[in-house]
């Protein structure tokens, strides 16, 4: 498999997925904004939506969306329980989590990662943010991961999440249990493999 990724983007969620999985993988790095592989050749012709991620399956079929892709991982890796069983009232929990990551948290970042974007506006995206980890702080009281006590796609894919909040300077040092979560999904091995690979160790 090939994993197009973006240091730091939510490509790494997969990253992160595949490591856990203990798939074997190839990385691809991506210039987003100038749609290119690091060979020159054009990302458009492997993902036409020009984003990452994208993972071609050793079949050469490729699959986009971080949410199914990481699902993809994790059903190829049943014995590692990074998701719950197809169909089972777990997986849909599962999926609700991913929902709610995907739609309420990452697409509430996208415009604050706009320089065209005024500072009064970003500020009103920035308190709705606020307001959904707050949700998510007293969700993961008293609980290791999303889903209780295993780690899932879902927290990969948090975890890039909160990363971006750090960068973009939103607070959530009063958020107890978000924090120690995040520090807690941070030493995992498999996550410090990922954020090594991708030149992330100093940010993290």
């Amino acid at each position: 498999m090939k994993l197009y990724y973006s240091p730091g983007a939510c490509s790494l969620s997969p990253h992160i997925a595949l490591l856990e999985a203990g798939l074997p993988y190839d990385l691809v790095k991506v210039d987003v904004r100038a749609k290119k592989l690091e060979s020159g050749e054009d990302f458009l012709a492997v993902n036409p939506k020009g984003q990452v991620p994208a993972l071609m399956l050793d079949s050469g079929e490729v699959i986009t969306e971080g949410p199914v892709i990481v699902q993809v991982i994790a059903d190829r890796a049943a014995a590692k329980h990074l998701a719950p069983a197809p169909g089972s009232h777990e997986r849909y929990k599962l999926l609700e989590w991913l929902n709610f990551i995907t739609t309420e948290l990452h697409k509430g970042f996208s415009p604050l990662f706009q320089p065209a974007i005024p500072d009064e506006v970003k500020a009103f995206f920035k308190e709705r943010l606020m307001g959904k980890f707050k949700y998510l702080d007293g969700q993961l009281e008293g609980k290791d991961y999303l889903m209780g006590s295993q780690f899932t796609v879902a927290d990969g894919y948090l975890f890039t999440v909160l990363r971006w909040a750090e960068a973009m300077k939103l607070d959530l040092s009063g958020l107890t249990a978000l924090t120690a979560y995040k520090a807690r999904v941070a030493a995992r091995p498999m996550v410090q493999e990922a954020l090594s690979k991708e030149g992330l160790m100093k940010a993290a």
